[in-house]
């Protein structure tokens, strides 16, 4: 239907069938608009700015790759020449790398630092929580310890003569790779050529946050040209080189995002229509899919048993709740309560331990150590570890009140278990009188991977 009888049909509709088909022509052309508009905002985005041509044939990724103990997956391959093409790119990359919990999101994006390291840049690596981040940096230095990358930890928190030591290094060049939280995009962060910027967690920053950290490598200059007529180069480039510079300004680092969050399809295209979308839709072959069951108050005898059986079997348990305390207002359980009750008359003989929003970053730090140590077998919390450090002992996760939370929150909660070998279970709990609204609602007892929500 042309756009002026669509116009007039919605206001003068002669039918059902003509108001319906007015309406539809509507939509169609306000979402054809929009989709539109980010078209050439990315469009923009890609030819109008300069960036760094990396040589992508990698030998300390080379290295990483034959040294790992287990085989990428075809989808973690697909996704590395994704990234590889828009590194080599005469244009900045600008990528959302999505993949479940547990499809192997960090080594990709480690692949992709070493290529930037290998190129004479700096990669920074950004995540939203201290230990989230500790825990990234960890690992990065487990899998780098016998390549000859140095790599660095910035944190709000540290010692003042640690701070400035780690800033030295990464202003002068030496620190390679910097992993860290918001402290990244402080003021006094000076890198000397940032070529990478990796984002973990991508929705717990601002707009503004993330942009912060990308224009750190806006100011800096190149690495001293390094060419190599074995590689093949877009014309009137070399490895490492950056491209045309704007005056007083240097090349625009690469940018890679990355959330475990499901997105839905129609999301995706609308926010995240500037960014490029590489998807990790398969797990490793040794981690097997979280089991997740719908439960009701009803069930919770059968459910403190089943915990109690789990522990006895040496896993832990997470016991989610929506609120930290009991309102007045609203009829839900909440973990301060649960916790008592849980530690002094449910589980008296295990040890419980208990974390939300509101203690300190220092008494939240130390509940998840020593949880994540085994001091504690049940630890009951908020939403607060939604993004959280890795636990593969943990294999258990009940999720009271699971109508209070979002089916991306569902999901992302459900991703602190499953990081084990061991078969992982996710218990979702709703109230009797809504067994039928959430048996359509709870998606992830019918998905095994966030891939389907995305469709829906």
């Amino acid at each position: 239907m042309p756009i002026a009888p669509a116009l007039h049909s919605i206001h003068f509709p002669e039918s059902q069938d003509d108001l319906e088909r007015a309406r539809h022509r509507l939509k169609f052309e306000e979402l054809f608009t929009l989709q539109l508009m980010l078209a050439l905002r990315r469009n923009r985005v890609k030819m109008g700015l300069p960036g760094i041509s990396f040589g992508v044939k990698s030998r300390l990724a080379r290295r990483l790759v034959d040294s790992l103990p287990f085989k990428l997956t075809k989808a973690q391959v697909r996704v590395v020449k994704e990234i590889a093409t828009d590194m080599n790119s005469p244009r900045p990359m600008n990528r959302l790398l999505q993949g479940d919990v547990g499809s192997g999101k960090t080594i990709v994006a480690l692949i992709a630092m070493l290529i930037a390291i290998e190129n004479g840049y700096q990669a920074a690596f950004m995540a939203p929580t201290e230990i989230l981040a500790e825990q990234h940096f960890m690992t990065l230095k487990g899998f780098l310890k016998d390549l000859p990358v140095e790599v660095r930890l910035l944190l709000g928190g540290q010692r003042a003569k640690l701070r400035d030591g780690v800033l030295g290094d990464v202003k002068s060049g030496s620190a390679q790779l910097l992993v860290g939280t918001h402290a990244l995009i402080q003021a006094d962060v000076e890198f000397a050529k940032l070529g990478l910027v990796i984002i973990d967690e991508q929705h717990r920053f601002g707009v503004t946050q993330r942009v912060a950290l990308k224009e750190k490598g806006e100011a800096g200059g190149g690495p001293t040209p390094r060419p190599d007529a074995s590689r093949s180069q877009p014309s009137g480039t070399y490895p490492g080189a950056p491209r045309s510079q704007g005056a007083g300004m240097g090349p625009h680092p690469d940018v890679l995002v990355m959330t475990a969050t499901p997105i839905p399809r129609t999301l995706s295209l609308t926010i995240y229509g500037d960014l490029d979308v590489s998807v990790i839709n398969e797990l490793p072959s040794n981690r097997l899919p979280v089991e997740t069951l719908l439960k009701f108050n009803a069930d919770h005898q059968w459910i403190h048993r089943f915990i109690k059986s789990q522990v006895e079997g040496g896993a832990q348990v997470y016991v989610v709740y929506p609120l930290v305390e009991e309102s007045e207002k609203l009829d839900l359980k909440a973990a301060t309560e649960s916790y008592e009750l849980l530690k002094s008359k449910v589980f008296p003989d295990l040890k419980v331990g208990l974390i939300h929003g509101r203690m300190p970053g220092e008494e939240k730090d130390r509940v998840m150590a020593a949880f994540k140590s085994g001091k504690l077998q049940i630890l009951v919390a908020t939403s607060v570890i939604e993004v959280g450090i890795d636990i593969p002992n943990a294999s258990v996760m009940v999720i009271e009140h699971a109508e209070r939370f979002g089916l991306s929150q569902l999901h992302q909660l459900r991703g602190r278990v499953g990081r084990g070998a061991a078969q992982s279970t996710c218990i979702i709990v709703a109230p009797d009188w809504m067994g039928k609204l959430l048996r359509r609602r709870s998606t992830p007892e019918h998905a095994g991977d966030r891939r389907r929500v995305q469709n829906r």
